[in-house]
């Protein structure tokens, strides 16, 4: 986390969002908006990250206002949890600080017929043989493997390029944030040592916050929109949360370098380099678009990869084909990603590029963008925990798209550096800690454990709490972790 606390001002708008009011700094453009209770707040102002909600708002073309869901903290450029929309009509720029090295980092639900009395007997040797099957840890490769060629074909067509290798199915497709794939993606954009970076990645867990968790849903709150999902108390799920790996942490680093001195050019004028922009019709905007929506679609097609080892995992360990245990995906939704969409900004509706940084899209019912068998209730908005307590599933709501440009939380956030939360650990076995709390922790190293402990995290609950009060996304269940593997 970064260091010393937040000293500006923070006007209370509502039970649930702070205003930064625009005169804070000379150049912002709009206000920054900050939603989190009294109990976040006093968490949040520790950092540095209402600094970064303020500097976002000095962003040529910048709408509305510069907003931080509830699980903001410290991150490059935006705050995590940070979004931001420019209008292209205004000069609006694409920065790739506020969508993130991990591009499209996201997280998808997979139901099953499996109950926890099913599967509790089961839950050593399942953990087991998914950490065994499932490749985790930073560079693991796995036994997916895409030549040059074909690797720039999947960026390009995203899962539906995975279904023509019977990778994927209809419903896989039809369940994931944009069909699993964005228009517009161009392959060629895509430099050398990120596409080596990424060849054999697909289809692997990676490091960090990522993870593969069984989980329980052990409270529904909408029984009408969990039936629609096909969840129900005590129904054994597996959520995924992985990105880009190493292909997308490199458009990144190759859009961050080749945009150093392009603010300079165009006269924009930056609080922080970080911010690192181009005006997104511009040659340079265009080039790291094309890029960054061909890594999106390479993490889609990573989380597909990884929901068919983990339905092969179960086939075998429970003796049914994933058919059988009707293990369909519920939702798929990314949490880094920019994306031109149409919204109403004061009366008028307007195409603007919605930035979210370690936020996720909430869109409400009746919205053309949601799932046919969605539009009666909304957009699933799925939310991990930390690993130790829970995960929660929301759907969009109308209010979202009033506030804060159809958008709501990612996850709980960090209290706590991954440095901080080693020191803390000490010598502590966060396996055996866990495990006797009943979840069955696997991971490469204690380190990774320890620097996801769950202290290391506000707790999700609040954070869900905000978003459901503000009425950007609404509860409809609660997921306990049974096992969790990580690398």
């Amino acid at each position: 986390m970064s260091k010393g606390s937040f000293t500006g001002p923070l006007e209370q708008v509502d039970s649930c969002c702070w205003r930064i009011p625009k005169s804070y700094r000379q150049g912002m453009r709009v206000d920054g908006l900050i939603f989190a209770n009294d109990k976040l707040m006093k968490q949040l102002v520790r950092d540095q990250a209402p600094e970064q909600v303020a500097n976002v708002a000095f962003l040529p073309g910048i709408q509305t206002a510069s907003m931080a869901m509830p699980d903001i903290h410290w991150g490059y450029g935006f705050c995590i949890g940070g979004v931001a929309a420019t209008d292209p009509a205004e000069g609006g720029v694409i920065s790739p600080g506020g969508i993130g090295y991990d591009i499209n980092c996201g997280v998808r639900l997979v139901r099953s017929d499996l109950t926890y009395r099913d599967v509790k007997r089961h839950m050593r040797e399942l953990i087991d043989a998914l950490f065994n099957t499932v490749p985790t840890g930073v560079g693991k490769t796995g036994k997916y493997k895409f030549d040059q060629k074909e690797l720039r074909q999947l960026m390009g067509e995203g899962i539906p390029y995975l279904k023509g290798r019977g990778l994927a199915f209809n419903s896989d497709i039809a369940h994931t944030e944009a069909e699993g794939v964005l228009d517009g993606a161009d392959p060629s954009l895509v430099s050398d040592q990120a596409l080596a970076r990424g060849g054999n990645q697909c289809g692997t867990l990676g490091s960090g916050n990522h993870f593969m968790e069984v989980q329980v849903v052990d409270h529904v709150f909408d029984e009408d929109a969990a039936r629609v999902m096909g969840l129900e108390k005590d129904m054994v799920c597996v959520m995924i949360h992985s990105g880009s790996r190493g292909l997308g942490y490199q458009v990144c680093d190759d859009g961050l370098h080749a945009m150093r001195k392009v603010p300079e050019k165009y006269g924009i004028d930056l609080p922080d380099r970080q911010l690192a922009c181009a005006p997104a019709d511009s040659p340079e905007g265009r080039h790291y678009i094309g890029a960054m929506r061909a890594a999106a679609n390479y993490a889609w097609c990573n989380r597909q990869l990884l929901m068919m080892q983990a339905r092969e995992v179960f086939a075998k360990v429970f003796g049914r084909t994933w058919q059988d245990m009707k293990m369909n995906l519920v939702y798929d939704v990314c949490h880094n990603i920019a994306k031109l969409e149409e919204h109403t900004v004061d009366g008028k509706k307007k195409k603007v590029w919605v930035h979210r940084k370690g936020a996720t899209r909430a869109f409400p019912a009746g919205h053309p963008e949601v799932p046919s068998i969605y539009q009666g209730i909304g957009q699933p908005v799925i939310i991990p925990g930390d690993m130790g307590r829970a995960s929660w599933v929301l759907v969009g709501q109308p209010g979202s798209m009033e506030r804060t440009f159809g958008t709501t939380c990612h996850g709980a956030g960090r209290l706590m550096s991954r440095t901080e939360a080693v020191r803390s650990a000490g010598n502590r076995r966060i396996d055996k800690e866990m495990e006797a709390n009943g979840i069955i922790a696997r991971a490469q190293s204690r380190k990774g454990l320890a620097e996801e402990q769950s202290s290391a995290y506000k707790n999700v609950d609040d954070v869900v709490d905000v978003v459901d009060t503000a009425g950007l996304s609404k509860k409809v269940a609660r997921m306990r972790p049974l096992g969790v593997i990580k690398g």
